[in-house]
């Protein structure tokens, strides 16, 4: 399936505050929909949520964390919630502190504000419940004793200041990098080991590495954080980061693998290539699913790895499996498949050949002689439907970017192109070009297109007139 998600990187914004100052309903209110529980008692967020949303071409990724207690005031939950907020603080990109304007300047206000203020990152204090333009003023006065910047008053429930909320986020978010711009290490190829606990990652991870640097165990979740190893194969440099099994939140019951989540999303962020690894006794299952479908959201290259195959020994048997894996996964069936027994050492090998094509497609330019061939061949063998009773034309396509790849189609009415056609379009293009990584593809008007429809609008009622 094409992606259609036009955002570029997904930058991680939390939002801190203590409890019952409105925190899930701004976050609720910035993504859009209702998301996160949203109730009148204090307390009801615990653990972070995670939801990704797009403001003028830029990925977010917000994250809703539990009410900031004092230590001197915190039970053992509390202890807990406090945890997972600076675990948030620690991995985002910029923070949103959030007050109450209604109930004024708290000691956890202050306690917070101190530990703030030792993050080197971007913050925008944001005080909530400003339900009138002339509560505003009057609710952000206090705030200032924080020594913070100047307050953003907002109503989140009444939907007041989060447009302007969101244009100074978006002008305080770090720049991102430029899609061509080289890694740390020049050369080397980013690979994250991505899925649920006990799975093999670390053992893969040793196998790649041909050494013991990850501890292995037949614990589940022995792996806490995201380690990063550089190695080379065939003169290629590569950089591998194993992770934190990821599994379904229902099922998060340690207060560190809740840590581990967020850090494993990072990897999978800061990757090149998502090596999404199953077991071969529990192929594909929902949070398989959901792990790929976050890579493919966020335009990174796929490998689907079947680990643990010498527990079923057949190589005759690989084709049912592979057909398996892809009618599971239908929307990702052009994701590549490796069959490997990382504690035996088989096949390994062939996963950084897999990553090394990968790579390479995801930087691959196309000319755009031959991206039109392709489209005139594409068009005529399927006409393009009418849109509201005018013909639909597509003028030309062109590349516009890599890592994604990124395709610009100028075409006459870019809203009124049907969704099945935009699909017919995608397979088709990933099959003439042989593509296995995501890409985007953006429908735009011709330049002047408006300007000559309101001319021949314009001749039309002169027209009427005579």
């Amino acid at each position: 399936m094409l992606q259609e998600t036009k955002a570029t990187g997904h930058t991680m914004v939390a939002i801190v505050g203590r409890p019952n100052v409105g925190k899930s309903t701004l976050f609720n209110r910035l993504l859009g929909h209702r998301q996160a529980l949203v109730q009148d008692v204090s307390g009801v967020t615990r653990d972070r949520h995670y939801a990704d949303c797009e403001w003028e071409g830029r990925g977010i990724t917000l994250i809703d964390t539990g009410g900031f207690v004092a230590p001197n005031l915190a039970d053992a939950l509390s202890k807990q919630v406090r945890l997972q907020a600076q675990v948030a603080i620690e991995e985002c990109e910029l923070i949103l502190f959030v007050v109450d304007g209604r109930q004024g300047l708290s000691v956890d206000d202050v306690e917070l504000a101190k530990l703030l203020r030792k993050q080197p990152k971007p913050l925008l204090l944001v005080v909530n419940k400003a339900d009138t333009p002339q509560m505003a003023n009057v609710l952000s006065g206090e705030f200032f004793k924080l020594g913070l910047k100047e307050p953003f008053p907002v109503s989140a429930e009444h939907n007041l200041g989060i447009e302007s909320l969101r244009l100074a986020i978006l002008q305080q978010l770090p720049s991102l990098p430029s899609p061509e711009a080289a890694p740390t290490d020049a050369q080397a190829i980013r690979m994250a080991l991505l899925g649920r606990p006990n799975v093999g990652k670390s053992t893969l991870a040793n196998a790649l590495l041909k050494a013991e640097r990850f501890l292995v165990s037949p614990i589940p979740g022995t792996t806490r954080d995201a380690l990063n190893e550089s190695f080379e194969h065939n003169g290629q440099r590569y950089t591998l980061t194993d992770t934190a099994g990821i599994r379904r939140k229902s099922t998060i019951v340690e207060q560190l693998e809740q840590q581990s989540i967020l850090r494993s999303l990072r990897a999978m962020e800061n990757c090149e290539v998502c090596c999404i690894v199953m077991d071969v006794q529990e192929l594909a299952v929902e949070q398989d699913m959901k792990l790929a479908e976050l890579a493919e959201r966020r335009g990174k290259a796929m490998v689907f790895v079947v680990n643990k195959w010498d527990l079923h020994g057949k190589a005759s048997d690989e084709e049912a499996f592979r057909k398996g894996l892809k009618a599971a996964m239908r929307w990702l069936s052009w994701v590549p498949i490796v069959f490997l027994s990382a504690k035996e050492g088989k096949k390994v090998e062939k996963l950084l050949e897999v990553a090394k094509h990968l790579h390479t497609q995801t930087r691959q330019r196309f000319s755009t002689p031959a991206l039109n061939r392709w489209l005139q061949a594409a068009t005529a063998e399927h006409s393009i439907p009418r849109a509201g009773g005018r013909a639909f034309r597509t003028y030309y396509c062109s590349q516009v970017g890599v890592s994604p790849l990124s395709f610009q189609f100028v075409c006459n009415f870019p809203e009124r192109l049907p969704e099945t056609y935009r699909r017919y379009l995608s397979n088709s293009l990933r099959e003439a070009l042989g593509l296995q990584v995501p890409f985007n593809m953006w429908f735009r008007e011709r330049p002047g297109q408006h300007r000559r429809q309101q001319q021949v609008a314009r001749m039309k009622a002169l027209k009427r007139k005579h």
